[in-house]
């Protein structure tokens, strides 16, 4: 075989490994929702085990209510017997259904080492997250609860059929994500020195209706960026209506743009308004 063929299955070795590790999960039994009904993990075993792992390098994954997304995952396999496949997961628990967090995964490269008859495999992937179908979330999507600390397992698939479950110690933390909609900044054009009104909307998704809904009481940063430069700075903090609305009043200096910067929480991601630019005569 070809070094360059060699890699390419190195490559496409999880999305098949998730596949053969579901149905060892199920092992026979009820596919529930879209978890699986799985007999528990257990302790790792001295001849498996996974290490090093990091999702979205340690950020918090950002998720909408329809576009997939795609996230980093690097983490280590220690073995010393064979192995057929084996892949990473995040998952939440609902009795004895593990929901998984992932629906796919594509595995750029594992670098292989040895010592002290293990074989080391430290591996690249990215992985792939749909808030509205298989097999993340409940009920086939994700509902508002999911922003939360996700735990994470591995599971390794030995050439003798036989597999490994191993519960880990990694977190990865998902939030529902946020926008601020309707930002203006008006009267465009206007005299230097007088006030403009900047408005705007703070939204977050609502992964249990499939929608966004109107954020109120947050605290956003009015933001303005000069003509010219590349930097916003902050302006002053606005708390946004109960309804989500955001409205204060600036004074107009110079030509410049001006925008909304909401920072998000330990549910919810930041996002920035788009940038309304003011012409100041």
């Amino acid at each position: 075989m070809s070094t360059a063929t060699s890699a390419a299955t190195q490559r496409n070795r999880p999305a098949t490994a998730r596949r053969v590790a579901a149905a060892a999960l199920a092992g026979g039994m009820t596919l529930v929702g879209v978890g699986l009904t799985a007999p528990a993990a257990h302790a790792a075993e001295s001849d498996i085990s996974f290490s090093n792992v990091v999702f979205n390098n340690g950020k918090p994954i950002v998720v909408g209510i329809s576009a997939e997304v795609e996230a980093p995952l690097t983490y280590t396999v220690k073995s010393n017997v064979a192995l057929d496949s084996w892949y990473v997961d995040a998952y939440r628990s609902s009795g004895s259904t593990r929901y998984m967090l992932s629906i796919s995964s594509t595995q750029w490269s594992c670098r292989m080492s040895s010592a002290g008859g293990y074989t080391f495999r430290a591996c690249d992937e990215t992985v792939t997250i749909d808030p509205d179908g298989m097999p993340v979330g409940h009920g086939n999507h994700l509902v508002n609860s999911d922003a939360a600390a996700w735990k994470t397992l591995g599971m390794a698939i030995k050439k003798n059929g036989s597999y490994d479950t191993d519960l880990l110690s990694a977190t990865v933390r998902l939030q529902r994500a946020s926008r601020i909609q309707n930002a203006n900044a008006s009267p465009e054009p206007v005299a230097k020195g007088k006030q403009i009104t900047v408005t705007g909307t703070v939204q977050r998704a609502n992964w249990s209706q499939h929608r966004y809904d109107n954020y109120g009481g947050r605290l956003v940063k009015l933001q303005f960026k000069p003509s010219g430069s590349s930097t916003y700075s902050t302006v002053k903090s606005v708390t946004a209506s109960s309804t989500g609305h955001l409205k204060t009043t600036a004074t107009a200096s110079q030509d410049g743009t001006w925008r909304w910067r909401y920072s998000g929480n330990t549910t919810t991601g930041a996002s920035n308004s788009s940038g309304d630019y003011v012409d100041v005569s």
